[in-house]
């Protein structure tokens, strides 16, 4: 347990540091790193029509409030845009500006580049296929206890 302690303590350090790190390196742009996340999730070709507000806090695994929060203020900046979803109108859908877009590849992607190099600068391509991996099985490990807690703060 001692080593099980350790490694989510570090995890919890990297996690604050990931924030206050990697804001900064998107600061100048008036971005966090949940807003660089959530224009990350909307970048993707798979979200080229937008996102639901549910969806888009399953993929961030996030609760719905606190993308609330986050989604008026990018709406307010003029990167995203959520409107009724027209299939199903009790759900707003969520998309990337012409604004939003960009900034996240003219302006953010640029920088994001240059963080991920100095944040994993010394690893070798072996080092992160692993460090991927456990993070994914981790990961998973983790969904199964919020499964099993019948949790789902998304909705």
């Amino acid at each position: 347990m001692e080593l099980a302690n350790r490694l989510f303590f570090r995890l919890y350090q990297c996690a604050n540091m990931l924030h206050k790190t990697g804001s900064r390196a998107v600061e100048h742009l008036g971005l966090t790193t949940q807003q660089w996340a959530v224009l990350g999730a909307l970048s993707r070709p798979e979200a080229g029509g937008g996102m639901s507000v549910g969806d888009l806090a399953r993929y961030l695994m996030v609760s719905r409030q606190s993308l609330s929060g986050l989604i008026s203020r990018m709406e307010r900046d003029g990167h995203i845009a959520s409107a009724p979803d027209g299939r199903d109108r009790r759900s707003r859908l969520v998309t990337m500006t012409e604004q939003g877009r960009k900034v996240w590849t003219q302006d953010a992607i640029p920088r994001i580049h240059d963080y991920y190099e100095g944040a994993l600068a010394d690893f070798s391509m072996g080092d992160l296929s692993h460090t991927l991996h456990y993070l994914l099985k981790l990961l998973d490990n983790m969904q199964g206890l919020d499964k099993e807690a019948g949790r789902d703060d998304t909705e």
